[in-house]
């Protein structure tokens, strides 16, 4: 499409309010997945922010990601109120066309990809604003299907590896099949990482093909014993980078498998009571009452900019790619929230918002 068209067919919100079609929801009482409407009078978000901001853009979403934290966030309740305000739109992840800009470098009509703060405004209306810390360019010969799966997952998979290993350096991704596993094999062999995974046997292949030195079988092997045995033949790990949760007593464990200095790396994982206990029992109790001796790191991705322009370069490398277990048409979205929910995504799950 060209600039004029892109403008034509995308206009901001100058001189007055704008509708677009967007997924709302007020409450998650009966579940995110069962409490979504489609309305086609949603407002955009504003643009400009502020009559002085300087670092966004106003984008039009063609692909969108869901994340678990898309309804456990709503999940808490009247804390959810105090970070997004309902009626909203859900997900953070995006890929799209810029229609408007005001940061230097980005245009009408540039392809770009990233990840949203939490707010009312989500991936899933036809509008977004974008800040330049959220936002990359997408590379020439990668689709914007492939870019709008990677924000949380992506990222979150970079900040976790990227800091913390080395090449040469041993490194276990516990859940190596899902959304930011199967960019954690990939983001540790980019860095020159020898890598072993854990997943089911059904997705062993997957895990290899993107470079899953090992995989371990969670379903029929004991991991904890298994990474003993590697760490005794071939050099122990170090760095943990934990996706699922389970064996409980995984961080413990790592006590006889990371090196000295190793760490090990929490991803998100739930917003419970019982969750945050468990956190904060491996960050501060010592080893001797039930915590471990090495680093401890809770993660939950953070947006910056420099992590996703790398990342970009690699998938233009083809170093990297996204995993997309299934593309949901933008009518089936309460159908895609019910798969995501089930835990057994191969990858990520992606919508098309628009053409």
């Amino acid at each position: 499409m060209s600039f004029r068209s892109e403008q034509e067919a995308a206009p901001a919100n100058k001189g007055g309010p704008k509708s677009m079609r967007a997924w709302l929801y007020s409450s998650v009482q009966n579940g995110l997945e069962n409490s979504l409407t489609l309305s086609d009078a949603a407002p955009q978000p504003p643009f400009p922010t502020s009559p002085n901001a300087k670092d966004e853009v106003l984008v039009k979403v063609h692909y969108a990601a869901l994340n678990p934290v898309d309804y456990k966030i709503p999940q808490l309740g009247l804390a959810a109120r105090a970070i997004i305000p309902v009626p909203a739109s859900p997900t953070l992840d995006f890929a799209g066309t810029v229609a408007e800009s005001r940061i230097e470098g980005y245009a009408p009509g540039d392809r770009v990809f990233g990840q949203l703060g939490p707010g009312r405004f989500g991936a899933l209306g036809e509008y977004v604003v974008a800040k330049r810390a959220g936002l990359a360019k997408v590379p020439e010969g990668v689709g914007l299907d492939q870019a709008g799966a990677v924000g949380t997952a992506g990222v979150t998979a970079y900040q976790c590896i990227a800091p913390n290993a080395k090449p040469g350096d041993r490194v276990f991704v516990n859940g190596g099949s899902g959304g930011t596993g199967t960019f954690g094999i990939q983001v540790a062999k980019a860095l020159g990482c020898s890598v072993v995974a854990s997943c089911s046997a059904a997705n062993a292949d997957l895990c290899k093909a993107l470079g899953a030195d090992e995989v371990i079988d969670y379903r029929t092997q004991d991991v904890c014993e298994v990474l003993r045995a590697r760490a005794r033949e071939g050099g122990k790990f170090a760095l943990v980078v934990d996706n699922v949760g389970s064996p409980r007593g995984l961080y413990k464990a790592a006590d006889d498998f990371l090196s000295p200095g190793g760490k090990f790396v929490q991803v998100s994982g739930g917003f419970t009571l019982g969750d945050m206990r468990m956190l904060a029992s491996r960050a501060l109790l010592p080893s001797f009452l039930g915590g471990g001796r090495h680093k401890f790191q809770w993660l939950l991705g953070k947006s910056r900019h420099e992590d996703l322009a790398r990342i970009a370069e690699w998938m233009a490398e083809g170093k990297v790619k996204a995993v997309i277990d299934e593309t949901f048409a933008y009518k089936d979205v309460p159908e895609a929230y019910r798969k995501l929910k089930t835990g057994h995504a191969r990858g990520k799950i992606i919508v098309r918002v628009s053409e």
